[in-house]
C-alpha cells in the first residue's frame, strides 16, 4: 500500500512538471510570434554581422584596428551600392518607361514573326493594337481614388518600419561585427551551459557555409553579369544592362533563375526579328553551359557550402513566412537546420554502433 501512495505521488509529479514544460514552451512560442519583427531584425543582423567578419578580418591583416576595418567595410559597401544607384537608376529608369510605352507593339511583332499562329496571331495583334495603357488607368483611376489616403497612410507607416528596420540592422550588426566574439558571446547569454560549447561549434560551421554560399553567388552575378551585359550589346539588343542586371541578381536563385532572366531576354531578342532572338536564345544557352561547365566545377563548388535544391526551398518558405527578411534569413536558417540534422544523425549513428556492440 505504501509503494501505491509513493507511484501515485511520482506520477502526479512527472505529470505537473510535463505540464509546466509544455506551458513554459507555449509562452515561448507566443511571445516569439507576439516578438517576431525584432526577433528577425536581431537574426537578420547577426546573419550581416558575419558576413562583414572575413572583409574586415582582411584589413586586419594590414594591422587596421578591428573598428576602423568593420567601419571601412561598411563605408565601401554603402558606396559601392549607392554609386551603383546613382549610375544605372537613370539609365534602367529610362528603360523601364520605354518598355512600358513600346511593349504592347514588341508583343505584337513578337506575336505575327510566325505566321502559323493565324487567327491567334490576328486575335492577339488586334487586341494588343487597341490596348492602350494611359486609357486602362483613366477607366480604373476613379474605383481607386477613395482609397487613396489610406493606401498614402499605409504607405508613410511601411517606409517609417523600413528605414527603421534598416537602420536597426545596421547599427546592431555594426556592433556584432567589431566584436571579435560577438555572436559566440550573445550565444553563451542564451544557450544553457551543458550546451553552450555545442551551440557555438554550431554556428561556427554554419557561418562558414553562409560564408561559402555568399561568397559564390557574388562570385556567379559579377562574371554572368557582365558576359550577359557584353553579348546582348555584342547582338544588338535593347536594355541590354538592365536585362544583365537581372541575369546577375537572378543568380542568387538556383536553376530557375538563369531561366527566368533569360526570358525578357529573348522576347525583346525576338521582337527584333527571328535571328536576333534565336542567337539571344544561343547566347544565354551558351552562358549557362559555360557556368555549369567550367565556372561552377572549378570554382564555385570549392567554396559554396548549400545544396542549390535546399536555397530554393528555403526562399519559398523564407519569402511566404517573413516577406523580404525572410528570403534574407532562408538560406542561413536552412543551413542551421542541415547542420543540425546531420548532428542528430551522426548521435544516431554512433548510439546505433554502441548498441551493436553491447549486443555482441
Amino acid at each position: 500500500m505504501f509503494n501505491s501512495s509513493s507511484e501515485k505521488n511520482s506520477h502526479l509529479n512527472i505529470s505537473w512538471t510535463a505540464l509546466w514544460k509544455v506551458a513554459f514552451i507555449g509562452l515561448l512560442v507566443y511571445l516569439a510570434y507576439f516578438l517576431r519583427e525584432v526577433i528577425l531584425i536581431l537574426l537578420t543582423s547577426i546573419v550581416l554581422g558575419s558576413a562583414v567578419r572575413p572583409f574586415s578580418g582582411w584589413f586586419e591583416k594590414y594591422k587596421i584596428p578591428r573598428v576602423f576595418a568593420v567601419l571601412l567595410v561598411y563605408i565601401i559597401g554603402f558606396s559601392v551600392v549607392l554609386g551603383t544607384l546613382y549610375f544605372m537608376i537613370p539609365p534602367v529608369f529610362g528603360d523601364i518607361m520605354d518598355i512600358a510605352k513600346t511593349l504592347p507593339t514588341k508583343i505584337n511583332s513578337f506575336v505575327h514573326t510566325n505566321e502559323a499562329w493565324g487567327q491567334v496571331s490576328n486575335f492577339s495583334g488586334d487586341f494588343i493594337d487597341d490596348f492602350s495603357l494611359t486609357e486602362l488607368i483613366n477607366s480604373n483611376a476613379g474605383s481607386y481614388l477613395p482609397a487613396v489616403p489610406s493606401n498614402i497612410m499605409e504607405l508613410i507607416r511601411f517606409l517609417f518600419n523600413g528605414i527603421f528596420s534598416f537602420v536597426m540592422i545596421v547599427v546592431i550588426s555594426f556592433y556584432i561585427a567589431v566584436q571579435r566574439n560577438g555572436v559566440e558571446e550573445f550565444l553563451r547569454l542564451v544557450v544553457p551551459l551543458r550546451s553552450e560549447d555545442y551551440a557555438i561549434n554550431l554556428w561556427k560551421r554554419v557561418e562558414a557555409k553562409i560564408g561559402g554560399w555568399l561568397q559564390g553567388q557574388i562570385l556567379l552575378g559579377a562574371i554572368i553579369g557582365p558576359l550577359v551585359f557584353l553579348g546582348l550589346t555584342l547582338l544588338g539588343v535593347k536594355y541590354a544592362l538592365i536585362l544583365a542586371i537581372l541575369a546577375a541578381v537572378f543568380e542568387l536563385i538556383p536553376f530557375f533563375g538563369p531561366v527566368l532572366s533569360a526570358v525578357p531576354a529573348v522576347i525583346l531578342g525576338f521582337s527584333a526579328g527571328v535571328p536576333v532572338g534565336l542567337m539571344t536564345m544561343g547566347l544565354y544557352v551558351v552562358v549557362q553551359q559555360f557556368e555549369n561547365h567550367l565556372i561552377y566545377p572549378l570554382v564555385v563548388r570549392k567554396i559554396i557550402g548549400v545544396p542549390p535544391l535546399l536555397v530554393v526551398i528555403s526562399m519559398i518558405v523564407g519569402a511566404k513566412l517573413a516577406g523580404f527578411l525572410g528570403i534574407i534569413l532562408a538560406v542561413p536558417m536552412a543551413t542551421f537546420l542541415m547542420e543540425l540534422a546531420g548532428d542528430i544523425e551522426t548521435r544516431k549513428g554512433l548510439f546505433r554502433q554502441q548498441n551493436s556492440q553491447l549486443g555482441n
